[in-house]
């Protein structure tokens, strides 16, 4: 499709844009009913809506909308931020063996991911590194992971358009991820027939870290200076160790070095006796997430799917429906078969196939309808957004010493 025309937004513009799309989104959720039945987080509704439009208007009316994502990886990595600064360690031993036992069923799926890529590639006689791409590298993986794993495979196995390939499993996923999640949920809080703890729960407990987010939370202008103030370190700490290890064994994206900054301020500045104010922490999360969110899904490129082969379709498809399965099957039954596996479960939808982002709206939306869900804020963003990269980078690497590859 030859564009004849190119409308750019600026930094300003697309902020802009981003508020309007959250604005909508909320509408859009009150407005439609599905939306609301099936937990679709209101950025996902909206910026869905709108990245269909820039489709359609590049396609009829030959017009290419570009936004200016500059904010996007700030905003992203503030959220980060956030959820490090929100992990006490005294909270996370109350949930050991329930995170341990999420982080095996999230390897578990990590591992299937992969199998299902490289069999359904083998047998579809593509090379196998074609199948690591619609596996875990980008679904699990997100943009980063796939655009560093791409130019692996292409320099090092041989893999064609492994980049181009790479962003497009990646925008599948991180559409899905946020599709997925909520139906998931109510499929299996209709099967705890009504042990929820509804709404009204939300209204007798003050909502922790992540959870309702709509809820008014008073804070002053002091304790958000000095949580804006904490965020940042996060961002410079971050940055610097990420500096330092690339390159090496130990390199890590960006976003895991600042969430591990955070850890570590929040629990060292505990040791001398300063607590950490939630309500700003959890403010500023929120609207760094939902913004994060807006910019991402509003500036998809869903043009660059038409670009997957259709034995790739086939891949993603497989993909997509088996973690749901996945979800419903083993993350429900081994982690309680309780509501908060319920919660749990749409979060590992949003993270095994798009982004921790993902998984957090998806839960937001589900605990928004059927009430909170302490447990499930607790485990997630921590495997999510900081031991699911290990974890991949460990499997994907024992993947490729197969002698297949």
């Amino acid at each position: 499709m030859n564009v004849t025309r190119e409308l750019v937004f600026t930094t300003y513009g697309t902020l802009v844009c981003a508020t309007l799309v959250l604005l909508l989104g909320r509408k859009l959720v009150e407005w439609i009913r599905p939306l609301r039945t099936y937990s679709i987080p209101e950025p996902v509704a909206a910026g869905l809506l709108v990245a269909l439009g820039t489709l359609a208007l590049r396609q009829f009316g030959q017009v290419e909308l570009r936004f200016d994502t500059s904010l996007q990886a700030p905003l992203m990595l503030a959220f980060f931020a956030t959820i490090g600064l929100s992990a006490n360690l005294a909270s996370l031993r109350a949930g050991g063996k329930r995170l341990a036992l999420f982080l095996a069923i999230v390897a578990g799926m990590l591992v299937t991911q992969n199998a299902i890529g490289v069999g359904l590639a083998m047998a579809m006689g593509l090379a196998p590194g074609v199948g690591l791409l619609g596996g875990s590298i980008t679904l699990a993986g997100g943009h980063g992971t796939g655009a560093a794993w791409g130019e692996t495979l292409t320099t090092r196995y041989g893999v064609q358009s492994a980049l181009e390939i790479a962003m497009a499993c990646a925008t599948f996923g991180l559409v899905f991820g946020g599709l997925l999640g909520g139906p998931v949920a109510r499929y299996l809080v209709g099967r705890l027939g009504g042990k929820v703890p509804g709404v009204d729960a939300a209204r007798d407990a003050a909502p922790e870290g992540f959870e309702q987010p709509h809820t008014v939370r008073l804070i002053t202008a002091q304790a958000l200076i000095e949580t804006v103030a904490m965020i940042a370190i996060c961002l410079l700490g971050g940055e610097w160790i990420a500096q330092r290890l690339s390159g090496t064994a130990f390199e890590l994206p960006t976003f895991v070095c600042v969430l591990f900054v955070g850890v570590m301020v929040r629990n060292l500045l505990a040791l001398v006796g300063y607590e950490v104010f939630e309500r700003s922490l959890s403010v500023l999360g929120n609207v760094s997430l939902s913004l994060f969110l807006a910019m991402a899904l509003m500036a998809l490129r869903l043009w660059d799917l038409s670009t997957l082969a259709v034995p790739m379709v086939v891949i993603l498809v497989v993909q997509a429906a088996t973690m749901a399965a996945y979800a419903i099957f083993v993350t429900f039954r081994l982690m309680g078969r309780n509501y908060d596996a319920a919660v749990l479960a749409a979060g590992h939808c949003g993270f095994g196939l798009g982004a921790t982002p993902t998984a957090i709206a998806n839960m937001q939306a589900v605990t928004e309808r059927f009430g909170p869900s302490h447990l499930a804020f607790l485990i997630v963003p921590m495997v999510g957004a900081f031991f699911i990269d290990i974890l991949n980078a460990l499997i994907i690497k024992g993947f490729l010493w197969l002698p297949i590859f």
